[in-house]
């Protein structure tokens, strides 16, 4: 089960390796749905601050956060002619499970 409260079922039709015509047998599916779940949760950077869920799980999307910007800001004295804004570092607080109904998770 993904450690984000967001549904990973839209992320895995980007995913190349989805049987466009389904799996031979429920090992293979069983197989396909481990390597997703393993992917959705370590790899994957969510829509949670740029973090996989299980970093924000374990607690270390803070100091990842953090010392991303401080990379930016030092690239950004190297580069004086970097433009425009970078990205926001702040750590997101709250996770919201169903937006549309507005039911929020807090740390």
């Amino acid at each position: 089960m993904p450690s984000s409260s967001r549904c990973p079922a839209p992320s895995r039709k980007y995913r190349p390796e989805f049987p466009a015509k389904g799996f031979a047998d429920l090992h293979g599916a069983r197989q396909w749905a481990a390597a997703f779940v393993h992917w959705y949760n370590v790899e994957y950077r969510s829509g949670i601050g740029d973090v996989s869920p299980q970093q924000r799980h374990a607690g270390q999307d803070v100091a990842l956060l953090q010392a991303r910007h401080a990379l930016y800001r030092q690239a950004r004295q190297v580069n004086p002619g970097w433009s425009g804004r970078t990205r926001n570092w702040d750590p997101i607080d709250a996770v919201a499970l169903n937006p549309e109904k507005k039911a929020v998770v807090a740390r």
